[in-house]
């Protein structure tokens, strides 16, 4: 930077020009580089690693700047952080993709066979990839790129099929026949929480199935009459007295003209409809398991693709759907089919395709969970648990952990990791290893690839170079410190992670887990394409740049709750960057030639000066307790006060006086005050909003090479003055006093009044005194009297602030009925704060158990209230007498 460009900012706040290029300098300087300094306490996150389907959403954009807002400012505190970037491969998600373009150019995976096509997905994972990295630039996200990963790379696919392999080894890996969720239309199984139902508005079926040798018919009833076909049996509960006769018996099976038997099991509700049901053990899990007891044949009678297959006789070729139609007719035509129910009721959809989901039997790899459930909740009874943030989410965690099914882990796709499994040709014997029999001629390897979550499950310490326990990241940086994601992937991927590193690393993958919400619109509906109320990150920061995007993102809502989209906020915030801007602008231009070395805090601190500096103090103290807490909005809610009110609304106004003056001593030092807390100001604000902060605080004296590798702001006691404070707090209730007067009188700032103040005491007037030129500057008083007693003129406007009262002598510019009226809606209010502290006083359950100092505080704040309102009830009486 040369010199002229020291020290000077832009008239205009432009948020493109001061992000342009920004992101550019700090990955040039490495700052965001995790160094491995043996002399700084490590911290690390990993990054949810986004899908290489498409472009980041808000979502993202929320999630990730928390993770940013942590980084930096544990950058800054002295840490060695490491923030890991990467990519999930998304199997199902990025397939469906590259198929729908494959369609477009008129082919398809079979036609190109599978290494052709991984090929292609492997050129979309790089174009989208560009356009993520991209977008991470635009937010301004200080990533760790020289140890990005993605999920398919060679190091994660060789921790992959270590687990696979360990597991498989240990018996939690197994290969079986069961009824798992199938999409027909991306032809994969599905695990449970790949599953979303929805209600529709659908029919239940009621059916008489006749019973052989007997003019006896049992009722059953289903949603799904296609699957019928394969009906293998009907139930009934053993206690049952209306069917404990036909137990044994056998039904012919309409339209198929096969005999099932009626067995007897305690799985049937004996209240619910007739009482009886039909088992379709290759086709529903509960029968599934109703067929183990029984023994009873699995007949399936789907194709993949959800057409019927040959054993639906002649409905084979059939879609499921168009089946349901014509065997509901043909059922009707029959006399079996009597009633048609309509009922809402609930129905799986494929979270990726949309199609609805059929419980289809299989033969699949599983995970066995409960061992691994269990030791990951045995951790959270330990010293060694993860912290939930909100606590309450830990519940959820339990909830689903406690009642884990078996994870059905392979997936008829070819974009992932293929399991590492082998079938011999001519024996069929299985063969699990991370490299390929020797003799492979004679083996063919499974087909199937892994479910994505198979791999992100490992993503926190497959990425810091696991399995290889002596690498230098793994050593060093896991477990890591915080993941932080959102409320709706808790089942997914946070319990996954937990369990599969309590399995292979013997600790839990973090120390915290921050959940957030979902991002809603305006109106608090969940954002759609449906609906047509998404927002696009890149357009919010194209209107309003990345620093009012996080900025609003960061403060507009407390952990774990959902946050609602408002383009009026985020214009708020425009507003608050540009007060930034501005008050730093004319600081800059006040301090011409100023230097870092020339800052000097030691020289006679004004009252101003003494009072902006302890404020700093406790801005500093809140900021870092609440973003150490998570507690973002918290922490924005005192930055802004701070900013906003105080160091602009008033420090600055007060700082002109020395700045305009003559005493080059007094300009020095409100120069010293003025850069060092405006840099101190930068470095809190900079891990909210990095590329303004960082734009200022290069113009401000400053030293060393960015504003993400200075050092955190800290408490500094030698500055803490709270008699200051008390002091500044009075005089600004003067100046605000005499303001709001003036404009209910409506007298402008401009017009010179006279003013009066009427002190309670020697040491308040001597107060007041030594402060004169700001009441002067900022009341403008023709004639200003301050004094212990006063001979207080019959007409004056009043008003009673803490230790003093305010009188200004406005004859002739008032109604003196509408004076008495200002002063008694003035005593109605202090009567209700007596009233209020002096119920809270008299509640012995408050004072016997709040912290002494917070009685002792009600207790002053009763006596202030005591006497303001007596004041104003003595000068009511003074007018109205």
């Amino acid at each position: 930077m040369s010199e002229n460009e020291k020290n000077t900012l832009p008239s205009k706040y432009n948020p493109e020009e001061v992000e342009k290029g920004r992101y550019q300098f700090w990955l040039e300087g490495k700052y965001f580089e995790a160094t491995g300094d043996s002399d700084k306490e490590p911290y690390s996150i990993v990054i949810p690693p986004p899908n290489v389907t498409g472009k980041l959403h808000l979502g993202h954009a929320w999630d990730t700047t928390m993770q940013d807002t942590i980084s930096r400012m544990k950058r800054m505190q002295g840490y060695d952080v490491l923030w890991l970037p990467g990519m999930d491969h998304a199997g199902i998600a990025t397939q469906a993709k590259v198929e729908a373009k494959l369609k477009e150019q008129g082919t398809n995976r079979y036609e190109l066979g599978r290494e052709k096509f991984l090929e292609t997905a492997w050129e979309w994972k790089e174009e989208y990839a560009d356009f993520i990295r991209s977008q991470w630039e635009k937010v301004g996200l200080g990533l760790d790129y020289s140890r990005e990963r993605f999920t398919l790379d060679e190091g994660l696919s060789e921790a992959v099929k270590e687990v696979f392999v360990q597991l498989y080894e240990k018996g939690l890996i197994y290969r079986g026949e069961y009824i798992i969720n199938w999409d027909p239309k991306t032809q994969t199984a599905l695990s449970d929480i790949e599953v979303i139902y929805e209600e529709v508005q659908g029919k239940f079926y009621h059916m008489r199935y006749p019973i052989k040798d007997s003019a006896e018919t049992i009722e059953i009833a289903t949603t799904r009459p296609e699957t019928m076909l394969g009906d293998t049996a009907v139930a009934v509960h053993p206690k049952d007295e209306r069917y404990k006769h036909l137990i044994g018996k056998t039904v012919i099976l309409p339209i198929v003209g096969r005999e099932i038997e009626i067995v007897a099991d305690e799985y049937v509700d004996m209240e619910l409809g007739s009482g009886a049901v039909k088992i379709t053990p290759a086709h529903d899990p509960n029968d599934f398991e109703v067929g183990n007891r029984h023994d009873l044949e699995r007949v399936l009678v789907m194709n993949e693709d959800g057409s019927m297959n040959e054993n639906a006789g002649k409905y084979q070729g059939l879609d499921r759907f168009e089946c349901r139609k014509q065997i509901v007719q043909d059922l009707q035509d029959m006399g079996v089919l009597f009633e048609i129910e309509e009922r809402v009721h609930q129905v799986g959809h494929s979270e990726r395709s949309g199609a609805v989901v059929e419980p289809y039997l299989s033969t699949q790899w599983f995970v066995k969970m409960e061992p691994l459930a269990e030791a990951a909740l045995s951790m959270q009874d330990g010293e060694d648990k993860v912290n939930f943030v909100p606590e309450r989410f830990e519940k959820t965690y339990f909830n689903w952990m406690e009642n884990i099914r078996d994870w059905c882990i392979s997936r008829q796709l070819w974009w992932g990791h293929r399991i590492p499994a082998w079938y011999h040709k001519e024996t069929k014997e299985v063969y699990v290893g991370k490299e390929a029999p020797a003799d492979i001629e004679n083996w063919e390897q499974d087909e199937d690839v892994l479910d994505t979550w198979f791999s992100s499950a490992l993503w926190p310490f497959s990425t810091m170079g696991w399995p290889d326990e002596e690498a230098e990241d793994l050593k060093r940086y896991f477990p890591t410190d915080v993941l932080v994601t959102g409320y709706d992937i808790i089942f997914f991927w946070v319990a996954r992670m937990i369990f599969q590193s309590k399995e292979f690393t013997g600790e839990k993958p973090f120390k915290d887990v921050l959940i957030h919400g979902l991002i809603r619109d305006a109106d608090g509906r969940k954002m759609s394409k449906s609906l047509g109320n998404g927002v696009d990150p890149m357009d919010v920061i194209e209107k309003y740049g990345a620093d009012s995007l996080r900025y609003f993102l960061l403060t507009g809502s407390t952990p774990g709750q959902d946050l609602r989209f408002s383009w009026e906020k985020v214009e708020s915030t425009w507003n608050f960057a540009n007060k930034v801007w501005n008050a730093s602008r004319f600081s800059l231009m006040n301090m011409e030639g100023f230097t870092y070395e020339a800052i000097d805090l030691s020289g006679d601190l004004s009252l101003a000066d003494k009072w902006i500096l302890t404020r700093l103090n406790e801005t500093i103290e809140h900021v870092t307790k609440n973003t150490n807490k998570y507690e973002f909005g918290e922490a924005g809610r005192h930055l802004y006060n701070f900013i906003w009110d105080e160091l602009c609304d008033w420090y600055i106004e007060m700082a002109k006086l020395p700045l305009y003056g003559d005493d080059e001593a007094k300009k020095k030092t409100t120069q010293s005050v003025l850069a060092y807390v405006l840099d101190q100001t930068m470095r809190m604000l900079h891990p909210y909003m990095p590329f303004i902060t960082e734009e200022i605080w290069q113009q401000l004296p400053h030293e060393g090479p960015s504003i993400t590798v200075a050092k955190w702001p800290e408490v500094r006691n030698e500055f803490h003055d709270e008699t200051a404070s008390n002091e500044m707090k009075r005089l600004v209730s003067i100046i605000k006093s005499v303001r709001n007067i003036r404009a209910e009188v409506d007298t402008p700032m401009s017009k010179q009044i006279k003013m009066m103040i009427q002190a309670e005491n020697q040491e308040i007037v001597a107060e007041f005194e030594s402060n004169r030129e700001y009441l002067e500057r900022f009341c403008n008083p023709s004639e200003l009297t301050i004094a212990e007693k006063l001979d207080i003129p019959d007409k004056a406007m009043t008003s009673v602030v803490t230790g003093a009262e305010i009188f200004l002598p406005l004859e002739g510019l008032i109604d003196f009925d509408k004076e008495i009226e200002r002063l008694e809606k003035e005593l109605t209010k202090w009567t209700k704060e007596v009233e209020r502290v002096q119920k809270k006083l008299s509640n012995q359950g408050f004072v016997s158990k709040a912290p002494q100092a917070v009685v002792d505080d009600e207790k002053q704040k009763q006596q202030d209230y005591l006497d303001k309102q007596a004041k104003v009830k003595m000068r009511l009486e003074e007018l109205k007498g």
